[in-house]
């Protein structure tokens, strides 16, 4: 789970067809090319702008997924690997949608993505993974000695920053690389009777469930890590480490880390003064 692998072909042609019958058909009077979509804010539209990109497109990719069950053992701390693989590969796929996309529309990259899970009515164990972000172009911005934005797989770079981030990143000479991830399933063990009958009453940490916990977190941040590596990025911002109970029960979690792998775009690194405002509601 450490590198990403490239979309299916088949796959790939079917979503960039599907997106350009989405995206290239401009309301009547338009110019061709011309008219985009986006869920920047408006802010974050006109400083991507400011930064050198011109917005393409809502580009989207999805993926409805049954994710199966593992059984294992009751009493002991443990990875649930094929449900990690599952959650993970789930992702991949929606992610790998939304780069089709993106590269159909001839983008540079793919600011503001979002990835959601969503349990669906199907079933209890179906869930639809959505990945979501507005697709860029270069307008004038500086890719530096790589002389492309396209990262080192010739993809459309990705990433979750914001548009003010964004700005801010490209500014201070940093490009985004790819939107990296990492994912744990781990089961925590129960906890004997006679083990919960000694902690009644007493101020006392339980080192079983302390230690799961560590240990998961730092399996999905150090798979999020290697993907950054595999991308030869300098470093990875915006890490979101979140925690999620989805329907496996009390003692089954995951921990789902994301961020965005970087590079530099030059040697310095100037970072403008911050401008101090002052409100003046009472």
């Amino acid at each position: 789970m450490t590198e990403r692998p490239g979309p299916d072909p088949a796959a790939a042609a079917e979503a960039a067809q599907d997106a350009m019958r989405r995206l290239a058909r401009p309301p009547s009077g338009a110019e061709q090319g011309a008219f985009f979509t986006s869920d920047l804010t408006v802010n974050e539209f006109l400083l991507v702008r400011e930064a050198g990109f011109r917005p393409l497109g809502l580009v989207l990719g999805s993926s409805v997924y049954h994710v199966g069950i593992q059984l294992g053992r009751w009493t002991k701390n443990q990875e649930l690997t094929k449900l990690s693989q599952a959650m993970y590969h789930a992702r991949e796929l929606a992610m790998s949608r939304m780069e089709a996309e993106a590269s159909a529309l001839g983008a540079d990259g793919i600011v503001g993505v979002r990835l959601d899970i969503e349990f669906r009515e199907f079933g209890s164990d179906v869930a639809e993974f959505i990945a979501v972000g507005t697709a860029v172009k270069a307008d004038g911005a500086d890719p530096g000695p790589a002389g492309t934005w396209l990262n080192n797989k010739g993809r459309p770079f990705t990433s979750n920053l914001s548009g003010q981030d964004f700005w801010t990143l490209v500014r201070a000479g940093y490009a985004p690389v790819d939107l990296v991830m990492g994912s744990c399933v781990y089961h925590v063990a129960h906890q004997r009777f006679t083990q919960a009958l000694g902690n009644v009453g007493r101020n006392t940490e339980i080192e079983p469930f302390t230690q799961a916990l560590y240990d998961a977190r730092g399996l999905a941040m150090s798979r999020m890590k290697a993907e950054g590596q595999a991308l030869d990025a300098e470093g990875i911002v915006a890490v979101d480490l979140r925690q999620h109970a989805h329907r496996w029960g009390g003692h089954t979690t995951e921990f789902f880390a994301v961020g965005t792998a970087v590079r530099p775009l030059r040697d310095d690194h100037e970072i403008e003064r911050p401008t101090l405002v002052l409100g003046l509601d009472g």
